[in-house]
């Protein structure tokens, strides 16, 4: 693997792990809280920032067609912790494969988005993208936790 994969994926993973301790030990209706209007709750989240990751790493740099349905992410309830975290190892794992057979070259490569209008994209800009989406979802994680646990403190 390439040295700018390898340190990608190094971000990747405390990402992940991020997302891991994000949902750790908070009880069912925890991860399904919403706390506002216009808000996630933990497991769509997750949920969404795996198909996001999915999509940007797999579908555009790798060129796998993962059958998206982006919608649906945002739908999901009722899903544990271990299930939580299965899916986001599973996601970690996908992307640490599609990093391991990319070259160089390949970040040059375009894909056109049929579901951005027909919009291209290199792969090097949807890898910066799905690690900046990632991060930007983490922080959102983060703070959805300590509202719960503040409010469960009043």
């Amino acid at each position: 693997m390439l040295a700018l994969f390898a340190d990608f994926l190094e971000r990747l993973t405390e990402l992940h792990n991020g997302m891991e301790t994000a949902v750790s030990g908070l009880p069912p209706e925890a991860l399904d809280w919403v706390p506002g209007p216009e808000m996630n709750s933990l497991t769509v989240l997750v949920a969404h920032t795996a198909g996001a990751e999915r999509y940007w790493i797999g579908d555009v740099a790798g060129q796998e067609n993962s059958h998206r349905v982006r919608a649906t992410e945002f739908e999901k309830t009722s899903l544990s912790e271990s299930e939580l975290k299965q899916l986001l190892r599973e996601t970690l794992a996908h992307s640490q494969g599609v990093l391991a057979r990319l070259t160089a070259a390949d970040l040059e490569r375009e894909y056109v988005s049929a579901v951005h209008n027909g919009r291209s994209f290199r792969a090097a800009w949807a890898l910066l993208h799905a690690l900046e989406h990632t991060a930007t979802h983490l922080g959102h994680m983060q703070l959805v936790r300590q509202l719960w646990q503040q409010q469960m403190e009043v």
